[in-house]
């Protein structure tokens, strides 16, 4: 998964993988089958993990509470530097797996986009389990699903901010901001 996060999805190899992870090549094609077939593998673990943090996050008693711990994830996640090989620090940001494979033009094989629209209508439904809840949807100024579909397009975009500022501080003030226009207030 790092190497597809690191690299992006078409300038990593099978060699690239082999040495990532101390496998031969032939046996990983053998174990695998082929490039797609890894990347999908490591994706869904990706995937399950990110919606079980976010999940987490949405566990929290008050909704712009909720959101806010999502985005300071969100934000720190794609924040982080890329991880290395060889364990050298990086000051590049990983920024996010999710959106670095669909901006890949090489990626776009059926498999690999039905596995991204998975991840994202994933998050637009933790998402919308959450501010369906009484405690939000009396508060929200949009339904519960046009709000999870406002905030997944958002993410994704607030991705493309952190790529070019590289500023936390900035993104979850602009994140605040958003949960400020979603939410009536009394």
């Amino acid at each position: 998964m790092h190497v597809f996060w690191r690299q992006g999805y078409g300038a990593t190899s099978m060699q690239d993988l082999a040495k990532a992870t101390g496998v031969q090549r032939g046996s990983l094609y053998h174990a695998y089958g082929d490039k797609q077939s890894i990347f999908l593998l490591a994706f869904a673990r990706y995937q399950r993990h990110y919606l079980d943090m976010v999940r987490e996050r949405m566990q929290l008693a008050d909704p712009e509470a909720a959101l806010r711990a999502y985005f300071a994830y969100v934000i720190n996640s794609m924040s982080e530097p890329v991880p290395q090989l060889d364990d050298t620090p990086s000051s590049r940001t990983r920024g996010c797996l999710t959106t670095k494979i669909a901006t890949d033009e090489t990626a776009m094989d059926e498999p690999v986009r039905n596995a991204l629209r998975g991840m994202l209508e994933g998050l637009g439904e933790v998402l919308e389990a959450r501010l369906s809840q009484p405690d939000a949807r009396e508060r929200l100024t949009l339904s519960p699903q046009d709000a999870a579909r406002l905030l997944v397009t958002f993410t994704r975009g607030n991705v493309v901010m952190e790529r070019i500022y590289h500023g936390p501080q900035q993104l979850q003030a602009t994140a605040d901001s958003l949960i400020q226009i979603l939410f009536k207030r009394c």
